[in-house]
């Protein structure tokens, strides 16, 4: 299946016979891998037999044929009636041309191949090797040895050669070198790098390589299978330290096209038939597909792919590797190793060829040779006009090239391969190991021993993934933080913490050793990080090591050699590959020589691997063969037998042929029950027996991830719940999204009867809200009920919003910037995450079990019930925390919003007979003026995403009869996710009551859905940064004048929390923040303290019945401040400070009263707190108005700011916000120039 993954083929000697070299790679449970090198090429069939039946065959297929031409040709008769006979002629004649096997003229010959088994991939020499053997077989000539004497010399006579270190062993005609790295350096990769950059090109490859790192679907598509292996090798050898931790087949067999369906990520290669369009490839899911199409130089990427760190300088270096050995880093789209051939044969026979114009051998002139062209006699002729001479340029043959000091025992072409692939490695390793310098101090070592550790490690934390991230450069996070949750990643850590308890992997020692290397040449903190690129340094010393070996040979082996056979065995017959005798091939040498000794180590090593065997529980069938393969590991290469096992040295077991062979056949007969259309017909255990590990690893992974996101999310509250320290950041909780919405679109890939579209998820979601607008049309409904409303004390109501799934999807289908059905699943996604109805809706979906069952086949995912049920249990987990992935992701959508004021009825009109506005503010942006219709509390708009909401300004213009307004609060609603927000106000809009404002400045809060039919609010945490849940505070001479007024220590607490909240906001990651807008004049806020400040002890009675406000007091002071020259001519630098002082707060004050704004004195006074605080003024200010006298009049003698000890112990408190750059929402201080 894997030497010929097509099968048999037949063909005449008009077709194309040249062999074919590929090879294949078997993965073991292990992980280990084993590989195969083949070579097919064509034998005569010398079977009567099966020539008859061959003709047969094509006569019953023309025959075919020709029923189909003459179906179509009646078909058309009308309209084709001329030109169907001539056209019918010319195609039955090519038919019968191209498409025929005569046995008497033709002569029929069949696919044949030889093939080699290693333990590590020595590409190079055993090609040469089987090259070798095929030329034995069809030179006139018959070997100089039976071919039994090679194939045994190498089985049993040839060591692998040890590392560091290069051996030469012999072929039917030539020698064959080959060369393993030494400890310290990269890990033996033999398949030439040239061609898979050749293949895809530079900038393709380097998009497939990430697309690998963050372990996405992978599928290679080219006709060539060697090609395949080369891109496929050649990527994973990219990946040092990491390894490809999933499914990895490079020639995916005919018969295993169902492995396509695996809800898991894979790096898969099939093959492309010729004139096969990529469109008609149905592949089951492609929402994560990376598609290569390597023969033309094509592929497809799956959206939102992260950039790889330093992408450009990464690709500007690997160029200046592939410039130097004359490779474009734009690729070659012709290069294949049979074309490069071509291309040279037919380059040196022009060479040779005198002929034709070409150039002699000996020397000549080049002015001489151009001068009759017409371009050049004019160029000649402006170059001698300008007075620049023209020299005679030679043109000589190639010369020889000097003979080398060394001489290489490999061929130079070889050479240059061995190097450039190095080079390649060095440059893509050294960028791992500049990125994860400093991995090891993330490293969270187990204090217990290893089987403690291996029976917790689900459970345990072995990498602090945010203290990484956020040590790493701002460029790098997109990659990084994806790329950490992968199970290569995982693996990396896990071998290093095994490391502690076992012999270091050898990858992970030789990346160790290189980072230690580096922190020598640098010597810098392990903590600097820097988003510079690096380049690699070790280029040149890494070429030297691999051109020693080959020039210097370390160890040659026996020749072969005659062997005991019988008279008559390996008999010689040009053309055909003769009956190896297996007797011969079945035992080593019996003789003395230097590799017997071996045995010892080898049975050394079968004991290590039995016990290996036993601790990862591998299948028996595949256990004992692989003790079997044993004997011959420390042999280049194994022997397959295509004509029976050799006669056993032990009780008989099952061969390793056997037991693939017999995994190969239940493949088959799997595959072939997969794709049966009755596979409903099956038993359940026979379903669950067959898909239970996709099922139970998909189940598991929603775990998970769900768990994940939870503790991750909760912050200091999954500490209190013993998880250990936990944060995360707005990048990392994308992450963890954007992998739950790839879980999603594979649970929903698995087991689908037919692929439409690339995301299965949407294609289901179209098809069931196709049945529903079905069923809404068919249903009768005379009177449509109106929606219901929030009921509030006023009366005034929002109406409620419709939950529906259907309703959801057409808000998405109308964003018209996402383009493709995978954008538009994931969106919905979100979407239902942030509105806390993802496991509802997708219980509405999976609830319409017809339609489940006609996409779907028995054994998918969705079709399990108990899994389905816990699936979404799981999801239904995330509704315990607050996401706002869609708002804050979808930044340029224009989003409908809902706004309702409620006045206070009993005090006041409902209407105002001026004319009203508002302007809604969020952290995106705001909405601007926008007038509200006369006699309407209620009002819809429609704007770019402002984000979270944080204010809202509200006012009017003072107008008629009816001008004053008392509103209680204005609600704003997202009309998408369905966020409603409330701006409390509880204040007079008017001239001449409360403090005669015109407009406010209200600060929003998030309020929770009250919906019994919402789902989790139950278990609702509170959001981070806490809104007021209250009515702004009213004046100290409000309506109700009945507020219990806090005492001086509350009032110092007050401050202080205030003041507390605001440095806890700036030492939070910047992306973690919450509204600054909040902490300052929100409940709590610090405009709040201070007013509490200013209101302990004013003498509040009415002043001719007016009202009197902290703003009076403070134009007071501004008087005396401007009119008083309070300190007088004194230069000494303490008056000089309280001088400047002086006038910053006068200007200040005065920029407030002038701005060209209706704000009455309250929201002045908050405009100036805003202000000060943003400038840090508020410890110079805070003095001055407690020494100036009109503090005495409007104070009374025990009020906070007559007190010494304690003004001087507010200013210690607002002293430590000084070191803080604080931002100021734009409509908190509109209008105000200063």
């Amino acid at each position: 299946m894997l030497c010929m993954p097509k099968g048999l083929s037949f063909r005449t000697q008009t077709d194309n016979r040249d062999p074919q070299f590929h090879s294949f790679i078997i993965t073991r449970e292990d992980g280990s891998r084993t590989y195969g090198f083949v070579l097919t090429f064509y034998e005569e069939v010398t079977s009567k037999q099966i020539c008859t039946a061959m003709q047969t065959l094509y006569q019953m297929h023309n025959a075919e044929q020709y029923s189909s031409v003459c179906a179509s040709s009646s078909c058309s008769m009308d309209s084709l009636a001329s030109s169907i006979d001539e056209g019918d002629a010319t195609s039955l004649a090519k038919l019968q041309q191209y498409n025929s096997y005569d046995i008497s003229r033709d002569t029929l010959y069949v696919s044949k191949c030889i093939c080699l088994i290693t333990p590590l991939p020595f590409m190079q020499a055993c090609k040469k090797f089987l090259i070798q053997l095929y030329k034995a077989v069809t030179s006139q000539q018959p070997p100089p040895l039976p071919l039994e004497s090679y194939i045994h010399n190498l089985l049993y006579e040839v060591p692998l050669p040890p590392p560091g270190r290069s051996l030469k062993f012999y072929g039917v005609y030539e020698p064959i070198v080959c060369q393993r790295p030494g400890p310290s350096e990269l890990p033996l990769s033999d398949y030439p790098l040239r061609e898979a950059f050749e293949l895809l090109g530079l900038e393709n490859l380097v998009q497939v390589f990430t697309c690998v790192l963050l372990e996405m679907q992978i599928l290679l598509y080219s006709q060539d299978y060697q090609r395949l292996m080369t891109v496929a090798e050649g990527i994973t050898t990219l990946l040092f330290p990491f390894q490809w931790q999933h499914v990895y087949v490079p020639i995916l067999p005919a018969s295993l096209l169902h492995f396509l369906d695996a809800p898991v990520p894979y790096l898969m290669g099939l093959q492309s038939k010729e004139g096969t369009d990529r469109s008609k490839l149905e592949l089951p899911q492609e929402a994560n597909l990376c598609f290569v199409d390597i023969d033309n130089h094509f592929i497809e990427l799956p959206e939102e792919l992260p950039q790889f760190p330093n992408k450009l300088e990464f690709i500007q270096e690997v160029s200046e590797v592939l410039l130097q050995f004359g490779i474009p880093p734009e690729g070659n789209l012709h290069c294949s190793e049979s074309a490069t051939k071509l291309k040279n044969l037919v380059l040196n026979d022009l060479v040779n060829d005198k002929k034709n114009g070409n150039i002699p051998s000996n020397t000549i002139h080049m002015y001489e040779l151009l001068k009759g062209n017409e371009t050049i006699a004019r160029l000649h002729a402006l170059a001698k006009r300008t007075g620049v001479t023209v020299e005679n340029i030679t043109l000589t043959a190639p010369m020889v090239e000097k003979e080398r000091n060394v001489k290489l025992q490999c061929e130079e072409e070889e050479l240059r391969n061995y190097k450039l692939n190095v080079q390649l490695r060095e440059v893509f390793a050294n960028c791992f190991t500049q990125m994860f310098a400093d991995y090891e101090a993330f490293v969270i070592q187990a204090a217990q021993d290893m089987e403690s550790w291996l029976t917790n490690r689900e459970q345990m934390q072995n990498f602090d993934k945010a203290s990484f991230l956020s040590d790493q450069p701002e460029p790098y996070l997109p990659f990084l933080s994806h790329f950490i949750e992968t199970q290569m990643f995982a693996t990396f850590i896990d071998n290093k913490i095994m490391s502690q308890w076992e012999e270091k992997d050898p990858f992970l020692r030789v990346f160790d050793s290189r980072i230690e290397k580096i922190k020598l040449y640098n010597v810098r903190a392990p903590a600097l990080r820097t988003s510079i690129y690096q380049k690699c340094r070790t280029l040149k010393e890494a070429a030297q090591s691999i051109e020693q070996r080959l020039t210097k040979i370390d160890h040659t082996a026996i020749r072969p050699h005659l062997l005991d056979m019988k008279i008559g065995q390996g008999k010689y017959e040009q053309g055909f590959f003769p009956k190896l005798q297996s007797d011969v091939l079945a035992t080593g040498p019996t003789n003395n020589n230097r590799w017997a000794s071996r045995s010892a180590t080898t049975q050394r090593r079968k004991d290590c691997f039995r016990q290996h065997s036993e601790h990862i529980g591998l299948d028996n069938d595949l256990r004992e063969p692989s003790e079997e393969h044993l004997i011959r590991q420390n042999s280049v290469a194994f022997w397959e037998w295509d004509q029976g096992p050799p006669p056993p040295a032990r009780p008989p077991k099952k061969s390793f042929s056997e037991c693939c062979l017999k995994y190969m056949q239940e493949a088959r007969s799997l595959g072939k029950n997969l794709r049966q259309p009755k596979l409903s017909d099956l038993s359940p255990a026979v379903i669950a027996q067959t898909n239970w590990k996709f099922v139970e690893g998909l189940l598991k992974e929603c775990r998970m991830k769900t768990k994940r996101m939870l503790v991750e999310k909760m912050g200091h509250e999954a500490v209190e719940l013993g998880h250990g320290e936990a944060s995360i950041t707005g990048l990392e909780e994308n992450t963890l999204i954007a992998s739950l919405c790839d879980l999603l679109e594979r649970i929903w890939s698995h087991g689908l009867q037919v692929k439409q579209g690339k995301s299965a998820l949407w294609s289901h979601l179209l098809q069931y809200q196709e049945r529903e607008e079905r069923q809404e049309h068919m249903a009768e409904s005379p009177v449509a009920a109106g929606p219901e409303r929030r009921k509030s004390d006023t009366g005034i109501t929002l109406p409620t919003l419709r939950v529906s799934l259907t309703h959801d999807m057409r808000h998405i289908q109308n964003m018209s910037e996402i383009k493709s059905d995978v954008g538009r699943a994931r969106a919905w996604i979100r979407l239902s995450l942030e509105k806390k109805l993802l496991s509802q809706h997708l219980k509405q979906l999976l609830s319409n079990q017809a339609l489940a069952k006609k996409l779907y086949k028995r054994y998918a995912f969705l079709r399990c019930e108990e899994e389905r049920e816990q699936f979404l249990y799981h999801l239904l987990s995330l509704n315990a925390v607050d996401y706002f992935c869609f708002t804050s992701v979808f930044t340029t959508i224009m989003i409908p919003y809902r706004t309702v004021i409620i006045p206070i009825k009993k005090l006041s009109n409902a209407i105002t007979t001026s004319n009203p506005w508002i302007c809604v503010s969020g952290e995106l942006g705001d909405t601007g003026v926008m007038q509200i219709p006369k006699n309407h509390l209620e009002m819809t708009f429609e704007c770019q995403n402002l984000g979270k909401l944080t204010t809202v300004q509200i006012g009017h213009d003072n107008s008629g009869l009816l001008a004053k307004w008392l509103v209680d609060c204005v609600m704003v609603r997202n009309e998408i996710t369905g966020h409603t927000y409330k701006f409390p106000c509880g204040r007079w809009l008017g001239k001449g009551v409360d403090d005669g404002s015109l407009e406010r400045i209200l600060i929003g809060e998030l309020i929770s859905s009250t919906s019994d039919e919402d789902l989790g609010k139950q278990c609702r945490t509170p959001p981070q940064q806490k809104s007021p849940t209250t009515a702004r505070r009213l004046s100290i001479t409000s309506l109700t004048g009945k507020n219990t007024k806090p005492n001086a220590g509350q009032i110092q607490e007050g401050i202080g929390e205030a003041v507390n909240n605001i440095v806890k906001h700036f030492h939070k990651p910047e992306k973690e923040r919450g509204s600054l807008t909040i902490l300052l004049c929100g409940e709590n806020g610090l405009v709040a303290a201070l007013e509490q400040v200013f209101h302990h002890g004013f003498k509040s009675a009415r002043i001719f019945h007016k009202n009197v406000f902290i703003w009076d007091f403070i134009e007071k002071a501004v008087a005396y401040f401007e009119t008083t020259d309070q300190f007088g001519d004194n230069e000494e630098e303490d008056v000089l400070l309280q001088r400047s002082s002086c006038k910053t707060f006068c200007h200040y004050v005065n920029a407030v009263s002038t701005a060209p704004r209706n704000i009455g004195k309250d929201g002045k006074f908050q405009i100036l707190v805003c202000l000060g605080t943003r400038d840090h003024l508020l410890p110079q200010w805070i003095p001055l108005l407690a020494e100036c006298p009109a503090i005495t009049r409007m104070y009374e003698e025990n009020a906070l700011l007559r007190d010494r000890m304690t003004v001087n112990s507010l200013l210690r408190v607002l002293q430590t916000l000084q070191d803080f750059n604080i931002i100021l929402e734009g409509s908190l201080i509109k209008g105000v120039d200063v």
